[in-house]
């Protein structure tokens, strides 16, 4: 029987990730990918300075991608242009479309001495409550450690138990490139008030992320707190909002089929003995832009740097990590999700937001995923104040949420 140091199910930006540092560390390294390299995946293709910053660390050149310079937030007739801040991170973004980016990083991966096994549909292997192991068809490989990368609500998360929280926020978006006039425009565009089918504010956003090839992402997301979610039609969502940034972008027919997905933003048992889930598996995703990319590449990071450090215990020090550097962050951003769902409350929170110079930096941060627990901010000194005082109406903001009903999965897989 095969045996290697550490497993990796599915070779995106987080499992990428963790199998370049695994590999670097001396590991012997599989990465399973059931497609092949290259494989696109439904994703808005922002990557945020906190995102370039990792890359950096990764020694991943993304000079082919267009750069983006700031934000520009939208809300009803208000908009402002903020550039990314110098300081903890680059002061640089970029729109990488993902079936290029991630063959980019999965290279990396291959290049750190990590052995690629495409079109192969793996799931881990259980010996009672440990992972020992990954199976691919009739065939297994025994593994030290297991990572799942396989993205959310995956058949191999599910099998370990990583799945959503019942009753927690999570978010559905869908996206299409587009022509555009404006497609080196150096700003992504994000607009806070998108509209339902019913005309009502829409707890989420939408945005229009030029890629400099001539083509632009466009997509809107929207979180599940919002009121009559269950009737959400997502199609009809994305056409409205195109009709309404058509004319600013000079935007052309949709070049493909728009793709749809589901951001679950809260998952139980991120990790256990012999394994541990990273990126959106771990509901790795900020509720605030529906964003995982960098926190994705981090998380892999981690995994690995653990896992190089004392093998026998990188669960429960994954784990401990997750707790300690993210959780503060995600479940104040969930709390605002459940604040946000209510439309009077949401146009008074915008009003404000977008009112000064220093509110739109506070923005900025949120939107760009620039909080971060060791580099403490003023936003992110704010956000975690509000968190604690909405933190006393948990019981009453978890009871307000229906689990994920099975007709929306339908929808969103029509979507696709």
């Amino acid at each position: 029987m095969e045996r290697v140091d550490v497993a990796v199910i599915g070779a995106g930006p987080a499992g990428s990730s963790a199998a370049t540092w695994a590999a670097r560390s001396g590991a012997r390294v599989v990465l399973f990918e059931k497609a092949a390299q290259g494989r696109d995946k439904s994703c808005g293709d922002g990557l945020t300075p906190r995102a370039v910053a990792e890359l950096d660390r990764l020694g991943v050149d993304i000079s082919q991608f267009h750069r983006i310079d700031g934000l520009r937030v939208q809300a009803g007739r208000t908009e402002r242009e903020v550039l990314w801040p110098s300081g903890a991170f680059p002061n640089m973004g970029a729109v990488a479309p993902r079936a290029v980016f991630d063959a980019l990083v999965l290279q990396t991966a291959v290049d750190a001495g990590a052995e690629l096994r495409e079109h192969a549909t793996a799931e881990p292997v259980l010996e009672g409550a440990r992972v020992v192991g990954v199976r691919v068809g009739t065939e297994e490989v025994r593994a030290d450690l297991v990572v799942i990368a396989s993205g959310a609500g995956s058949r191999p998360a599910r099998m370990v138990g990583a799945e959503r929280v019942d009753g927690s926020p999570f978010g559905l978006a869908i996206r299409a490139y587009v022509p555009s006039t404006r497609a080196d425009d150096r700003y992504m565009e994000a607009c806070l008030t998108v509209t339902g089918p019913d005309g009502a504010l829409v707890p989420g956003y939408g945005w229009v992320f030029p890629a400099g090839d001539g083509l632009v992402n466009v997509g809107v997301g929207a979180l599940s707190t919002m009121r009559d979610f269950t009737k959400l039609n997502l199609n009809t969502m994305l056409d409205a909002y195109l009709a309404q940034v058509g004319p600013s972008w000079g935007l052309g027919p949709v070049a493909a089929r728009p793709k749809a997905w589901r951001l679950p933003m809260h998952v139980e048992h991120r990790s256990g003995p012999g394994w541990v889930a990273v990126g959106d598996a771990a509901g790795l995703v900020n509720p605030f832009n529906g964003e995982g990319i960098d926190y994705a590449l981090e998380s892999g990071r981690h995994a690995a740097e653990l896992f190089a450090r004392s093998p026998g215990t990188v669960h429960a020090a994954y784990d401990a990590l997750l707790r300690r550097e993210y959780d503060p962050f995600f479940a104040t951003a969930r709390r605002f999700a459940w604040v946000i769902g209510r439309p009077r409350l949401l146009r008074v929170l915008l009003g404000i937001a977008l009112s000064t110079g220093f509110t739109m930096e506070l923005v900025l941060d949120i939107m760009a995923n620039l909080i971060d627990s060791r580099r403490r901010t003023l936003a992110g000194t704010l956000l975690a104040g509000g968190g604690r005082a909405l933190s006393l109406l948990d019981p009453i903001l978890i009871r307000t949420q229906e689990s994920e009903p099975s007709e929306i999965r339908a929808r969103v897989d029509a979507a696709r």
